[in-house]
């Protein structure tokens, strides 16, 4: 209803607006009293896996061992990777023993999620004789206004109960640099780097000089007649300078990229004064499954960056026809997914070839870890009897690896590669092979007089039926 150019109610949608935030303060309270219901859960995973550890004398590799079991018992119910779980693990105590009053603000709905992580975050750099004070203060602060407005207030109270100095606490906050990768849609991905705060806005301007050096080339470029030469000489012709198109931002990503994964490093400790040392010569390595028709050009479907995202066809082509050391190539049936062909350049035994191709990951429930960087493991011990056969044999990443030789985790293979996996509470969860997301395109099957006497109706080496592939339990 408008009434003056204002936007009113009717006594209908007055009544409907009521209930619904009626129902939206319900669902908040109940969704507060389950947050605090899982954390209290994860919590008490925790200090089981540290009760199991204290009667051992190996109490670190205990103590790691029970938490990764407890944590893959956690992630069947959660649906989620046993890694995410093992940190909300930690998350988990350090919120409710650490900030009592904290979990309990959050549980009785005074104070919301992103308030709590909050204040655990700041909170982390107090000692514990000031962390009481401190999470006082920074509950009545939190009540008062939404997570993104108390920041910065927050942070300056931490700073005023600090007893260290800030250069202290700066040598102490430079242990946590780190590089990580955050996997977007549209098969991009963010790169991001935690460095001390000169470095990072040193690489920054270093980057962005370097992109305007490169603009500025092209505007030359662009009002240098053709009959003169390229700046850069016979490197890169003059059309072809003047015909970039890039943004600022897009040459600071393509510079990065550049140096990243061709430029060796100054600082080598490999490097002796004969010559260059070995970690120039070190290779980025991925694994990408391209579906047949992909790679011939005939589909535009999205390729499989194992373990990670899809990636566009044009890249996976460009991947296939250019790339020789770092990519290993896996050719997928079109129809069924099934791996037809594997091609790399370091020609390993047909055996491994076949696993990375069969597996092309870890095989422990929801692990993504690439099977590059994975190690081929005997599901039955070799020590024990076990054969070194492709129905024994299966990636593992070294973490689930290690769970399942210390940890009361049982793994069977079956047939076709499947991993029948058993948790210390007798849940059972199978893991099949994986095959990429394709599209089916209409499939006329040859006649079964057209087959050979070992082949099945579908064709020669394709099966009849597409394989049963029902999803896993997480």
């Amino acid at each position: 209803m408008h009434n003056d150019g204002v936007v009113g109610l009717t006594d209908a949608q007055s009544a409907a607006l009521a209930e619904a935030s009626h129902l939206l303060r319900q669902g908040r309270d109940a969704a507060a009293q389950a947050r605090a219901m899982v954390t209290r859960a994860l919590a008490m995973g925790g200090r089981i896996a540290e009760d199991i550890a204290s009667t051992s004398d190996s109490r670190v590799r205990e103590h790691d061992m029970a938490l990764r079991s407890i944590a893959a018992e956690f992630a069947g119910i959660l649906m989620m990777d046993d890694r995410t779980v093992q940190r909300r693990i930690g998350d988990a105590r350090e919120l409710e023993e650490m900030y009592p009053q904290t979990f309990e603000a959050g549980r009785a709905g005074v104070i919301s999620e992103r308030h709590q992580r909050l204040i655990t975050e700041i909170g982390s750099s107090l000692p514990p004789e000031v962390r009481a004070d401190f999470e006082t203060i920074a509950i009545e602060v939190c009540r008062q206004d939404t997570p993104g407005r108390v920041k910065a207030q927050l942070e300056i109270i931490a700073a005023r109960l600090h007893p260290r100095t800030f250069t202290e606490r700066h040598q102490e906050a430079r242990e946590s640099r780190n590089v990580r990768v955050v996997d977007l849609s549209e098969g991009m991905s963010d790169l991001i780097t935690t460095l001390p705060t000169v470095l990072a806005h040193a690489v920054y301007d270093r980057l962005t000089a370097q992109a305007r050096s490169i603009r500025d080339a092209r505007t030359h470029a662009r009002q240098t007649p053709a009959v003169e030469r390229s700046p850069f000489g016979q490197l890169i012709p003059t059309e072809v300078v003047a015909g970039d198109e890039r943004t600022l931002d897009q040459i600071r990503a393509d510079l990065l990229t550049d140096m990243l994964l061709t430029a060796a490093p100054c600082a080598d400790p490999t490097r002796t004064d004969d010559g260059p040392g070995t970690l120039g010569a070190i290779r980025a390595r991925v694994q990408v499954v391209v579906p047949a028709l992909t790679a011939l050009g005939t589909d535009d479907g999205p390729a499989d960056l194992v373990g990670q995202s899809p990636i566009d066809a044009e890249t996976a082509r460009a991947l296939l026809a250019s790339t020789t050391h770092p990519l290993e190539r896996l050719l997928t049936h079109p129809v069924t997914g099934s791996v037809v062909e594997v091609d790399t350049y370091e020609r390993p035994a047909a055996l491994d070839r076949y696993l990375r191709g069969r597996d092309q990951r870890c095989r422990f429930p929801g692990c993504r870890l690439p099977a590059v960087r994975c190690e081929v493991d005997h599901t039955h011990d070799r020590a024990r009897g076990g054969a070194t056969c492709r129905g024994n044999l299966g990636h593992l990443c070294q973490r689930h690896h290690s769970m399942k030789q210390f940890s009361p985790w049982q793994v069977r293979q079956l047939d076709g590669g499947v991993l029948e996996w058993t948790s210390p509470l007798g849940v059972v969860y199978i893991d099949r092979p994986p095959l990429p997301v394709t599209f089916v395109p209409e499939w006329e099957p040859p006649s079964a007089a057209g087959c050979g006497d070992d082949d099945p109706p579908g064709g020669p080496g394709l099966p009849a039926d597409p394989p049963d592939r029902e999803g896993v339990p997480f």
